[in-house]
């Protein structure tokens, strides 16, 4: 695909691609594409952490799963979940850095780098309060919780999770891990 200007995508674009795979992210004016088939460990775990968390937020807090996040002109991620402060609403294609809570990347091996690197910078650039990585360890997933320091403007590690998650933020939580995947 030819990016539209010499100066590469940017984040308007992705609501203007048809021809795009479903799950197409933007990072820094490139186009990323998730090609590789989704392993059923992933997509269970993704869904009972959605449904979990959607049960478990208060009023003002929603849940979504594969929204994008519009970090800047040239940047639009998609987190597997993400909680937010907005509104519903039906015509949506993303969000601002301002309405989410939270962000959530489960890591497969074709998304290992970002997951690990390359989002979690962005994100914490774009001040989301706070981001959880998933890993597979074993089959069981295992839960990295960080929250932005505001007066670095980077994320600080608050917690390891194995079998449960218990969270404070951005609301109360507790999730039994090893129920999320059979």
């Amino acid at each position: 695909m030819i990016p539209p200007r010499p100066s590469g995508w940017e984040a308007d674009d992705l609501d203007h691609l048809p021809q795009a795979p479903r799950h197409t992210e933007l990072i820094d004016g490139a186009l990323i594409f998730m090609m590789s088939p989704q392993r059923s460990w992933r997509s269970r775990l993704v869904e009972n952490l959605t449904f979990a968390l959607r049960q478990a937020a208060p009023e003002g807090f929603d849940t979504e799963r594969e929204m994008t996040v519009r970090l800047d002109r040239k940047s639009r991620p998609e987190p597997d979940i993400l909680v937010t402060t907005a509104s519903y609403d039906p015509d949506r294609t993303w969000y601002a850095p301002a309405d989410v809570a939270l962000v959530i990347e489960v890591v497969s091996e074709e998304s290992a780098d970002r997951d690990r690197s390359l989002k979690p910078f962005k994100y914490a650039q774009a001040r989301v309060p706070q981001f959880w990585r998933v890993e597979d360890e074993a089959g069981v997933p295992t839960v990295h919780t960080y929250e932005l320091d505001t007066m670095t403007g980077a994320y600080v590690a608050t917690g390891i999770h194995r079998e449960r998650l218990k969270a404070a933020v951005p609301f109360p939580t507790d999730i039994n891990l090893k129920k999320l995947v059979p």
